[in-house]
């Protein structure tokens, strides 16, 4: 390994540096599915990119920019992609928030922000890492790139224009990818894929406005309608119930199984820090952790409908929906579940019912017995003092599908959140530590793949 001490010694002596650009960063709102701040967290993030001697290029797409960026390095014949993204999730519901979402208080080492963690602790550790490798060492020791979205939390809808428009920036030797989590007091998660996602709206309308609730008694309610069709996609079980739903799940392999066995989920911790009794079906062990991580999901993400306020009011909906996120496995694609998902509600006489496609992402799984991924294993020990945990898939979903499918592309995901992050819920938060050692992380990636051999990993 690289003797990184003085690197590692320059992020300590300049942490709070780094954090109050984290608390810069994340009191600007940047929520995608708002259109709030885009351009103004573009421009943050271009006048940061400034101080470390880039000038990005602004894509423009048919939705927020993306931003790209290259600096040489030393080794010209080795090149490291880091893709994150500058939007976040919208604060609902405000009120369950115990500081302002875009205060970025810190508290007991934890600095409370939406964006905290997903993703702006992450992309900036990527940057301020680079920033920190040229003050100690000049020049970078490979090539790197930036390629920074505004839309990932609406599901990447614009990315693949930029793919197909740039295949030349593409091009990489590996990527490092957003997100990436760490158990609390524990390893650091490093994972090569993640799972798919179909992202759908189910309308029904039966009136052409909300009607006294006398009219029950003649009219068809809306949200009957949803909640009879819902009823017949998942049984008691949790098992999915669209016809045809599971044709295509290809089983874990028996390397994908042992590693779970490799993991160190904290069943009772976890559900302590969630409120909860038991996981579904009284699941726990190997059996908990393959679904988790390897099977498909059908979640009702919201349900909207009739009159929500204080008091009542006998109201009789005119319409309702229901949003729902499919997550898919191998070998699942959105096209088919969307499909499958129409045909299934036809065949039970719900054709009135709506189905509209708000985003879809298949799921991606890269090879674990790539040169990148050896090298970013190696990595972890150095700068957490233990080995990493290794997944094959994250439960989660983003657009490594997009990039690295086409292009037959690695990409790793490893980052500066943890367990109870609370990502994309109330009290979002990053630990302090953590980020700055994602910086340190970062660093030690770009010195080792550098000079990294097949043979020596």
């Amino acid at each position: 390994m690289t003797d990184l001490k003085e690197l590692y010694d320059y992020v300590d002596a300049h942490a709070q540096e780094y954090i109050e650009l984290l608390q810069k960063f994340c009191r600007q709102p940047s929520i995608s599915a708002q259109n709030v701040g885009m351009r103004e967290m573009v421009d943050l993030i271009r006048q940061e990119m400034g101080a470390i001697g880039v000038t990005p290029d602004v894509v423009e797409t048919s939705g927020n920019p993306i931003l790209y960026a290259e600096i040489p390095g030393r080794n010209q014949d080795r090149t490291l992609s880091f893709y994150n993204h500058y939007d976040v999730q919208p604060v609902e519901p405000l009120e369950e928030w115990h500081s302002d979402p875009f205060a970025a208080e810190i508290r007991d080492g934890k600095l409370y922000a939406r964006g905290a963690t997903d993703n702006k602790g992450s992309l900036l550790s990527r940057l301020c890492a680079v920033k920190a490798f040229q003050a100690v060492y000049g020049q970078l020791p490979l090539n790197v790139k930036f390629i920074y979205e505004g839309e990932e939390e609406i599901g990447s809808v614009h990315l693949s224009e930029f793919a197909q428009k740039y295949p030349e920036r593409l091009k990489t030797d590996g990527f490092a990818w957003e997100g990436g989590s760490k158990q609390l007091n524990g390893p650091l998660e490093v994972c090569f894929g993640v799972k798919g996602l179909l992202f759908i709206e189910l309308r029904c309308r039966t009136a052409n406005s909300d009607l006294h609730s006398s009219n029950a008694a003649i009219v068809k309610n809306p949200a009957w309608r949803l909640v009879h069709a819902l009823a017949t996609m998942k049984d008691e079980r949790d098992h999915i119930t669209i016809d045809g739903f599971y044709d295509n799940v290809k089983a874990p392999t028996e390397y994908e199984m042992h590693c779970l066995e490799t993991l160190q989920f904290k069943e009772e911790e976890t559900k302590q820090r969630m409120g909860l009794d038991g996981f579904v079906n009284g699941l726990t062990g190997i059996p908990l952790l393959k679904k988790f991580y390897y099977e498909p999901t059908a979640n009702i993400a919201g349900f909207k409908a009739g009159y929500l306020g204080e008091g009542a009011k006998t109201v009789e909906p005119g319409s309702a929906v229901v949003k729902m996120d499919l997550r898919l496995v191998p070998d699942q694609t959105p096209e088919e579940i969307l499909e499958k998902v129409r045909a299934h509600l036809d065949k039970r006489g719900f054709t009135d019912i709506e189905v509209v496609r708000l985003s879809g992402e298949p799921p991606f799984r890269a090879n674990p017995e790539c040169l990148f991924a050896k090298t970013v294993v190696k990595c972890v020990k150095p700068v957490y003092g233990m080995d990493p945990e290794v997944f094959v898939s994250s439960s989660g979903t983003t657009a490594m599908y997009q990039f690295c499918h086409a292009a037959n592309l690695d990409a790793v995901m490893f980052g500066a959140g943890n367990d109870a992050s609370n990502i994309h819920a109330p009290n979002e938060n990053i630990i302090l530590e953590d980020y700055i050692n994602a910086i340190k992380m970062a660093a030690t990636v770009m010195a080792e793949f550098a000079v990294a051999k097949e043979e020596d990993a």
